[in-house]
């Protein structure tokens, strides 16, 4: 059973839910190694999704995404703005305009997020940002077979791995990289983030 817009909507929705519901601990990972402020403006853009939703609910898997990634652009600060404007936006060209997504469709669009991501952001693994979240979890996403939600779930599991691979991590990228060896002993928000939206969409999924 594929994707569709009604679907990708629906999870749009649970993740926006997620993001509020772990704002305080985004916010303080990020007052440990950046500027504290991924938590709420994360919190502050999928509120803006939501209700670009609910005004003018898109009628394709890329429409929707595509609606996230603007909304992110122009609402969310720092960083991660640009950086999930673009991860959304290049998944949203790799879906087109096909009315529903399967497995497939599904780890293209996770790797046209990451290419998007590494294009924007230069950061590699190792560098202690999203992309080692991200990495694995396309990996994951390839390998998995079946459905949507088993391809959602393989990828959430392993962007949680490689958001807890970024703790004793040095940070090479962002603010985090001005504390040098002081950035070790902390997760990064954007792969925390990530990690947390990947599981949101993977539950969601389960559920269809």
């Amino acid at each position: 059973m594929g994707c569709t817009a009604t679907d990708v909507i629906t999870a749009v929705r649970a993740a926006a839910a997620v993001i509020q519901e772990h704002r305080d601990e985004l916010v303080r990972l990020d007052q440990a190694i950046g500027d504290a402020d991924h938590g709420e403006n994360m919190k502050r853009g999928f509120t803006a999704v939501l209700a670009r939703l609910e005004a003018e609910p898109p009628e394709t898997p890329g429409k929707v995404l595509k609606l996230v990634a603007t909304t992110l652009i122009s609402t969310v600060g720092g960083a991660a703005g640009p950086l999930y404007g673009t991860a959304f936006l290049r998944a949203a060209s790799a879906v087109g305009d096909t009315q529903e997504l399967d497995c497939d469709r599904v780890a293209k669009a996770l790797q046209a997020a990451l290419d998007g991501v590494i294009a924007r952001g230069k950061a590699a693994v190792g560098d202690k940002t999203m992309v080692d979240a991200l990495t694995p979890a396309v990996a994951a996403a390839f390998r998995a077979e079946g459905t949507v939600a088993a391809a959602l779930s393989a990828a959430a599991d392993a962007a949680a791995e490689g958001a807890n691979s970024t703790v004793p991590m040095v940070a090479h990228k962002g603010r985090a990289s001005y504390l040098g060896e002081r950035s070790a002993g902390h997760m990064d928000p954007g792969a925390r983030s990530t990690a947390l939206l990947l599981r949101s969409f993977a539950d969601t999924a389960a559920k269809s």
